[in-house]
């Protein structure tokens, strides 16, 4: 097993035990950048926290670890 191949394991475990917490922080980052530009850029960081959220539950091929963001923004 390759080094990305143990990374890439560790990191689905990761989301598999703690998909809430790690939700939660994306979400909190993308509220972070958003405040701090002065909601410029909303939609953009919106499209961002989505799609990483998106990528991290697809790392096992379901989606069941991470749900959907917030509605509100």
């Amino acid at each position: 097993m390759s080094f990305l191949d143990k990374a890439k394991a560790k990191l689905t475990k990761a989301v598999d035990d703690h998909g809430d917490k790690i939700a939660d922080g994306i979400d909190k980052a993308g509220k972070a950048v958003n405040d701090r530009t002065g909601g410029k850029h909303a939609d953009k960081i919106h499209k961002a926290t989505d799609k990483a959220r998106d990528a991290l539950d697809n790392l096992d091929g379901k989606n069941d670890d991470i749900g959907p963001g917030p509605t509100t923004r």
